[in-house]
């Protein structure tokens, strides 16, 4: 006796076609899955038996293998739990329907035969689109992110009879359909705003050139200045997640099990903010299943590493690659996996051990060695501080300002300029296969950073008293043509050089 079903296992953030096939012999009671399962696919030898027995079938002792086709790919979850049973019951006949063949089955059983929602829908919703696929059962809960698929018929389901009951033609299930434009009108559903942030008036437009250049920035400054609450408020002026940025971000969400069932899709600009004990691979991603880390995990958002000196240098450094290239590859001796890493990376720091050097606070003074200094700073390294474009200084806030009402712009207002800024660079760098000015290379900074000759003037002196370094000259002119790009400008003029020279003062020699 022989059955067979179409599912899909998550390979990645993509979703690979798998045959699940059935055969059934008799003789001693045996169960074998094969096909390169991992530990918890083997585990659902016990979940399967159990949930068909619960749910009234007949599951007679005789010698049943179940192969996952193809057998050179792992296979690592629990969303095989249910074609496992299905291709079980065909093989046993009893699921009596022609129709096996055109569906897709996906999602975990419990032992009494109900289904649990399981992680990667949305890859897989778009795998079984694009193998022409007629239609996806799953678990109810997760029937929201595949109908985002507005080509693909979804069908929830709450048990394993559900499914033979709509197999059968004894039950009838309209497909689930969403509206993508209702959801996309609550994007900037944010509990927090600028506004919140009393003071600090030129940190909050340090952190509005980064966005409109999606330029890296790093904030120093005494603890309690703010550094969090600014850094937690940053996606509120990025620009609104557009549908193909929110589908790849729901995708990785997804894969790791953060997508919730309200929505169905990621609908704001991911923040993701790992503690400092963090590991290289949690970081990176990486295991003997390949999963994304918190880079990928910040894919079209912010990664905020709060305290970065505290961070293990083995686990800054491996931050390069992805700060270069925006992806992510993890090599296996059976596989080679890429994860998307396109993200905005805010850094915060004290600029002390003790956090008070050069600080206003009253009652707190600096008793840190210059030594001890250096060499707390000395932490970062060179290489990654070139990936930083823009450094801010982040003071203490006086009292008057903290029992003030609020003053300011609202994220609404800024995220409007950003907006117009983003607009400007989509335009300039249409042909050059880049999307903002701080990915700009060498070669393009060249192109479309002219200067005249009262602000190179202007750059030659910043550099020289202020002993800036080699690798702050390229950063200074990404800044400035950002700057210029908020205000609409076609050239880059010295009050943007002045202001794009600020962000750099703590790029000094001092640094290396």
């Amino acid at each position: 006796m022989y059955g067979r079903i179409k599912s899909y296992a998550i390979q990645g953030i993509d979703a690979q076609k798998i045959t699940v096939e059935a055969d059934i012999k008799g003789g001693i009671y045996k169960f074998y899955i094969v096909g390169l399962p991992s530990n918890s696919v083997k585990e659902s030898r016990n979940r399967v038996s159990a949930a068909i027995k619960n749910s009234g079938f007949k599951f007679a002792n005789h010698r049943y293998t179940v192969n996952l086709a193809p057998a050179d790919i792992k296979k690592d979850g629990v969303a095989l739990d249910v074609p496992t049973a299905l291709a079980l019951l065909s093989a046993l006949n009893q699921v009596q329907s022609s129709d096996l063949d055109d569906y897709a089955f996906i999602g975990e059983l419990s032992l009494d035969g109900n289904l649990r929602p399981i992680r990667g829908v949305l890859p897989i919703a778009v795998a079984a689109w694009r193998d022409g696929i007629k239609g996806l059962i799953l678990p109810y809960e997760n029937a929201k992110e595949a109908a985002v698929i507005d080509e693909l018929n979804v069908y929830p389901v709450t048990s394993l009879n559900e499914i033979v009951n709509l197999l059968e033609g004894r039950l009838e299930i309209e497909p689930l359909k969403v509206d993508k434009k209702d959801i996309f009108e609550h994007l900037d559903d944010s509990p927090v705003d600028m506004f919140d942030v009393k003071g600090q008036f030129q940190v909050k437009r340090a952190l509005e050139v980064a966005a409109a250049g999606a330029h890296n920035a790093l904030m120093i400054g005494p603890p309690g200045s703010g550094k969090t609450m600014l850094a937690r408020r940053i996606p509120t002026i990025l620009p609104s997640l557009t549908l193909e940025e929110a589908l790849a971000t729901t995708k990785i969400h997804s894969v790791a099990g953060l997508t919730g069932t309200k929505k169905g899709i990621v609908t704001s600009r991911p923040f993701r903010s790992p503690h400092h004990t963090i590991s290289d691979v949690a970081l990176i991603g990486g295991g003997s299943y390949p999963k994304p880390g918190e880079v990928s995990l910040s894919h079209n958002g912010v990664l905020f590493l709060d305290e970065l000196p505290e961070f293990k240098k083995s686990v800054l450094e491996v931050l390069r690659q992805p700060l270069e290239d925006e992806i992510v590859t993890i090599s296996r001796a059976t596989q080679s996996l890429e994860f998307p890493a396109k993200f905005m990376m805010i850094a915060s720091m004290n600029p002390c051990p003790c956090g008070y050097f050069g600080s206003n606070v009253e009652g707190h003074s600096c008793n840190c060695s210059v030594n001890n200094i250096q060499r707390y700073r000395s932490k970062i390294s060179g290489p990654l501080l070139d990936r930083i474009d823009i450094h801010i200084e982040v003071p203490a806030v006086k009292y008057d300002e903290l029992s003030g009402l609020p003053k300011g712009e609202k994220s609404k207002d800024i995220r409007l300029r950003v907006n117009s800024s983003r607009q400007i660079q989509l335009k300039r760098f249409k042909a050059e296969n880049i999307f903002s000015n701080s990915q700009m290379s060498p070669k393009q900074i060249r192109k479309y950073c002219h200067l005249d000759k009262e602000s190179k003037a202007v750059l030659k002196m910043a550099m020289d008293k202020m002993g800036l370094s080699a690798r702050a000259y390229d950063r200074i002119l990404k800044v400035s043509r950002t700057i210029a790009d908020l205000e609409s400008s076609e050239k880059i003029e010295v009050s943007h050089i002045s202001e794009a020279v600020q962000y750099r003062s703590l790029d000094k020699k001092f640094w290396e």
